[in-house]
């Protein structure tokens, strides 16, 4: 059977194994999908020693999304954007580097939170990794407006330069914390503030009526930028969409099969 897996260290906690088994026993796709703890500083080897026991392709998370850009041979537009890899294929012509968390954010907020991004108003908060991974995804929805939103300006503005040149002159915009001004239809918090379970500095004010706030994060409750958000009139929704879309994103890479992901999101969210 074709072998996939995904690296990480520490890897114990990942849910990949679990969504990749249910989306082959739904396509009736022969795989098997294995966790790999690799060393920190061993990552092209480990990669390259699952290659040779006959890997087709592999996952990558924390602290490798930046290593594997150098691993891989081609990489493609969204993953050049990102400056980072969460997908790996192991293909006849080489390693390609590919970003499926973009994709996978959009496709909960559009199909599953059932929200359209095309003319509304987004405010992104942070602008490191998480954030660069999405900006793509977002302005190929075009979306009236796109705020980015950080401690440090500079970082931010530097994102706004990069993709200016890709869809995003006069729609993309940088600014501090302070400075974020007016209401979003979509609010969504790329930080990692919930991880210590902090807020960062928004004003309630950046909840339009109706609006949505979205958490990459994910727990049994909600984040503290999820209560706040919830308390000032915002509808809520969790990372944990987020991390089964990008995983059927990549599984559609490697298989050419799209899953269908409704039950195995409601399966992992019944777990938590």
């Amino acid at each position: 059977m074709d072998r996939y897996c995904v690296f990480g260290n520490p890897i114990a906690h990942s849910k990949s194994p679990e969504i990749h088994a249910a989306f082959a026993a739904q396509t009736g796709q022969a795989l098997t999908y294995e966790k790999r703890l690799a060393p920190v500083d061993g990552f092209a080897a480990a990669v390259q020693a699952f290659i040779a026991e006959g890997g087709k392709g592999a996952n990558v998370t924390v602290p490798f999304k930046l290593d594997a850009v150098k691993v891989a041979q081609a990489l493609t537009i969204r993953a050049r954007a990102a400056g980072a890899v969460n997908t790996l294929h192991f293909t006849e012509d080489g390693i390609v580097g590919d970003n499926t968390d973009g994709a996978g954010l959009v496709a909960d907020i559009v199909n599953n939170a059932g929200v359209q991004i095309i003319g509304k108003r987004v405010l992104l908060l942070g602008a490191g990794g998480a954030a660069r991974g999405v900006v793509l995804p977002i302005l190929e929805h075009r979306p009236a407006q796109l705020v980015i939103a950080n401690r440090t300006v500079a970082t931010a503005e530097a994102l706004v330069e990069q993709f200016a040149a890709l869809g995003g002159e006069g729609v993309v915009s940088a600014c501090g914390y302070a400075d974020i001004a007016g209401a979003f239809d979509l609010v969504i918090n790329a930080t990692s503030a919930s991880l210590s379970a902090e807020l960062p500095p928004v004003p309630a004010s950046v909840f339009a009526p109706g609006s949505l706030a979205y958490d990459m994060m994910y727990a049994a409750s909600p984040t503290v930028f999820l209560q706040f958000a919830g308390q000032h009139g915002a509808r809520l929704r969790d990372g944990l969409g987020m991390l089964v879309e990008q995983a059927a994103e990549a599984f559609s890479l490697w298989r050419g099969v799209q899953p269908a992901t409704a039950g195995v999101l409601q399966s992992l969210r019944d777990q938590l």
